[in-house]
């Protein structure tokens, strides 16, 4: 058997056997393999696509380049959620903290952000001291002792997919329906998850940008994960506009704690106790959706949630004085700049992506995975869709230490925001109001 045969086997759209799946993924986790015949091959496959069977083994060749872990010596129910990304997703250390309160443990991996989409792991770095470089060992001792960690991947968890994963973003290969789906899913399988709730996001900013196209990759998700025994929900939720308040990691950081102690609520926090809700229900602790929800609030209202937070902050080496005092604790930038409505009207439309790079111009993002951030950058939203602005009033505050490319940032900005000036809020309203951020549950 060789790597040529069938990368010229998925370049010409025939479908792969198991052997050939297993051979390739052993070959390129083992170096043996060069990276520009992964690169062949990923595109291919991004080109002609996989079928769920196909698609299935690549998951599961994925899963056995490392170790699977097994969780069930904690004797808890295991979950997980996993959201696609884009601008402002800050659901995941506002999720995990509520869920892990209540019992059930929750062994989240995340990424890292890069272009125009945030990361979770960026964003708890600012925590001053906050590990997420943990391995194997140390993450297990992490949940028996709390019942929740949220890390990076580590060498020993689908390994692979670390490096398939950086050829696919610098080959333009990472909107693949299949390769998205076998990178996530081997990820929470490897994980030792028996529960996993997906929030697959559509629009502007995000990775998906029809809704069509976001319920595919959601279906693909679910049918890899009944093939391996999870309990598994999805809901398709919209990315027309930033979620929450700001974007920026340490900015971020502050927002979540303001709504695990009940200080804010938003679009954010409502996701979050939606995302939080079905977690609890498809573990089976509820059995309503709307007792779940219930149950999430509580979890905030009574302080456990925060509690589970600060935990967690400690337990992966960070300063928990920032629960309690963010604005002593947080990176802080110098400066910061207005960017102004040109004319009175409603925010129509918000081209998601392009606020999300105008926030990587601050610094808070990265263009390439060895870029710094500045953990202090970002933007503060004062007027969210579908809001009235008056002329010469503040859409959004530009935060940053550096001014190199404030000035792009503002004019990328200035497209991205349509403003319809006439009074009647009803006419040519393209975008959609925080309270329908959820689309279609699966």
């Amino acid at each position: 058997m060789r790597v040529y045969d069938i990368i010229f086997k998925k370049r010409n759209g025939q479908k792969l056997l198991k052997e050939e799946i297993d051979f390739l993924i052993f070959k390129y986790n083992n170096g043996d393999m060069p990276d520009y015949q992964m690169s062949a091959f990923l595109m291919a496959t991004f080109l002609n696509g996989m079928d769920d069977d196909e698609t299935f083994l690549l998951t599961d060749a994925m899963i056995n380049s490392g170790d699977r872990m097994d969780l069930s010596f904690l004797d808890m129910p295991i979950a997980d959620k996993h959201s696609t990304g884009g601008v402002g997703d800050g659901t995941s250390f506002i999720v995990l903290p509520i869920v892990a309160s209540l019992g059930i443990c929750v062994p989240m991996i995340a990424g890292r952000g890069l272009g125009h989409t945030g990361g979770t792991l960026d964003k708890l770095e600012s925590i001053p001291g906050f590990r997420t470089s943990i391995d194997k060992k140390e993450f297990i001792d992490i949940l028996e002792s709390s019942g929740a960690a949220i890390i990076g991947q580590t060498f020993e968890i689908a390994p692979v997919d670390k490096k398939m994963y950086a050829l696919r973003d610098s080959t333009a290969t990472v909107e693949s329906i299949s390769l998205i789906s076998a990178s996530i899913m081997s990820k929470k399988i490897a994980e030792g998850a028996k529960s996993l709730v997906l929030d697959i996001k559509a629009g502007s900013g995000a990775f998906m940008k029809k809704d069509s196209d976001a319920k595919k990759l959601a279906q693909k998700m679910i049918n890899i994960g009944k093939n391996f025994g999870l309990n598994i929900l999805a809901v398709v939720t919209d990315m027309n506009s930033p979620l929450g308040n700001c974007v920026g990691n340490s900015l971020e950081i502050e927002q979540a704690i303001n709504i695990l102690k009940g200080k804010l609520k938003n679009d954010l926090s409502e996701l979050s106790i939606y995302l939080s809700a079905l977690m609890i229900l498809n573990v089976k602790k509820t059995s309503s959706l709307k007792e779940a929800q219930d149950l999430a609030q509580k979890q905030i209202d009574n302080g456990k949630a925060l509690e589970k937070f600060t935990e967690i902050i400690r337990l992966q080496g960070g300063n928990t004085k920032v629960v309690d005092n963010p604005d002593d604790v947080l990176p802080k930038a110098k400066y910061s700049k207005r960017f102004m409505a040109k004319k009175s009207g409603y925010i129509s439309n918000i081209d998601t992506r392009s606020v999300g790079i105008a926030e990587m111009l601050t610094g808070a993002g990265r263009e390439k995975k060895e870029d710094k951030i500045d953990y202090s950058a970002g933007i503060i939203f004062h007027k969210k869709l579908n809001e009235y602005v008056k002329k010469d009033e503040a859409i959004a505050d530009l935060i940053y230490n550096s001014s190199d490319h404030i000035d792009e940032a503002e004019m990328i900005m200035s497209d991205a925001y349509i403003i319809y000036n006439n009074e009647d809020k009803n006419i040519n309203m393209a975008g959609k109001v925080y309270d329908k951020r959820i689309i279609e549950l699966l």
